[in-house]
């Protein structure tokens, strides 16, 4: 089994499923494996990949079935008609797919987990019953744990594919709640594979470092707050005001890596008039920095993240929620101390690692100032961030995921 189809609604940019798909790319090609790509948006190697529109979520048609079917519990025959017509559509594509490439071995990348694009979940499914292809399935995050799935009018949709009990699929999930929650929910076992980071390939020096701090306006002594995060809700950027503000810095300011207004304006618009009552300037760089860890490197944006994270200080990550926390790992990695809240998959899956964190429950207050003023004390630092690097390459490496995958892949032989 050598040849592997990955098979999503999108692979490209710098979503969480993107970016995963990415390292487990790297850990499969260097053991040897050849990879393939199936979806509606791709920007992996051309000639490995297989564009179909219809796969992606926001294909017009896609979008109507979610309008239809979120919201009410009765979808009318002529939908189901027309769900079935573009499943059997999208499974021809999937059968193309794995003749032209000849796979051995199929990746669902989230496809199986979250109804987005309900004919393809069901086209995967039914290719796999209809093959016994074996599957390995990717779970990143499930129906169940977004509020707007709930009221929906495709509960038998889900149960038959999302995910599927099928006897060729070993399903992975990406922390405890998950693992616990899909044997409760469907009888079905898995595998955990949290997210993970390069360690053993520490960071290059980034010759435009310092040219973004100069251009931030930042002078040698201030402290640059970086909050790498989108400016959503369950990101609670407040709480990385607030920080700021409590530090009374000469030059209050948070850096923001993401654009404003991932997910709509609205929130984005409250943070910046809160951090203006508290006196703190925000400052979004999203349009200036692209991704280095992905099919296709932000190569048209002045900055990488990595450049960001070199000129940062101190990295704040107040999520009320995050499926694992990619943020905290890049953090580690870039050896920079961090704020943490203590959201759920943190303490039960990072926290026990041992990390040395400045950590709050919920809302930040002066005694977490007093610990950023420890924690920043040069000899403090060096060895908390060179700790916390060696707690990554032992948890959360391309090692850890290869030893899981790979056994995972050899299970089928």
């Amino acid at each position: 089994m050598k040849r592997v189809g990955f098979i999503s609604t999108r692979i490209a940019g710098t979503d969480g499923v993107s970016l995963e798909t990415y390292k487990w790319y790297q850990v499969l090609e260097r053991n040897g494996y050849e990879c393939f790509f199936f979806a509606g948006e791709l920007d992996t190697p051309q000639e490995r990949s297989f564009l179909e529109p219809k796969a992606h979520f926001e294909d017009h048609e896609m979008l109507e079935i979610h309008t239809a079917c979120f919201g009410v519990t009765i979808r009318k025959a002529s939908l189901s008609a027309r769900i079935q017509e573009l499943k059997d559509y999208l499974k021809s594509r999937l059968y193309e797919f794995l003749r032209q490439f000849d796979i051995d071995l199929i990746i669902p990348e989230n496809a199986l987990a979250v109804p987005m694009n309900i004919p393809l979940g069901l086209a995967i499914t039914e290719l796999i019953a209809e093959t016994g292809m074996p599957t390995v399935a990717h779970h990143h995050d499930f129906n169940w744990e977004r509020k707007r799935f709930l009221i929906n009018a495709f509960r038998d949709y889900l149960h038959c594919a999302f995910p599927p009990n099928l006897q060729f699929v070993r399903h992975v999930v990406i922390n405890s709640a998950a693992s616990r929650e899909l044997s409760f929910r469907r009888g079905i076992s898995n595998v955990i594979i949290p997210n993970v980071f390069d360690f053993a390939a520490p960071p290059p020096p980034y010759p435009n470092g310092k040219l973004l701090r100069e251009e931030l306006g930042f002078e040698d002594n201030d402290l640059f707050v970086l909050q790498p995060t989108r400016v959503v809700p369950r990101k609670w950027v407040e709480r990385g005001v607030e920080l700021v503000n409590l530090m009374r810095l000469r030059s209050p300011r948070l850096v923001v890596s993401h654009e404003s207004g991932d997910e709509g304006g609205h929130y984005a618009q409250r943070v910046t008039e809160y951090a203006e009552r508290l006196g703190v300037e925000i400052v979004y760089i999203g349009d200036r920095v692209g991704s280095a860890h992905c099919f296709r490197p932000g190569n048209d944006k002045p900055y990488t993240i990595d450049d960001v994270y070199q000129n940062a200080d101190i990295v704040a990550y107040p999520s009320s929620y995050e499926g694992f926390g990619n943020a905290f790992l890049e953090a580690v990695y870039f050896k920079k101390p961090i704020v943490v809240n203590r959201y759920a998959i943190f303490v039960e899956d990072i926290e026990p690692c041992g990390f040395d964190v400045i950590s709050f429950e919920s809302f930040v207050g002066q005694e977490v100032v007093d610990r950023i003023r420890q924690f920043l004390e040069p000899e403090n630092l060096r060895r908390s961030t060179d700790k916390n690097y060696e707690l990554g390459k032992s948890y959360f490496s391309y090692e850890v995921l290869e030893k899981r995958l790979l056994s995972l892949i050899e299970s089928f032989q």
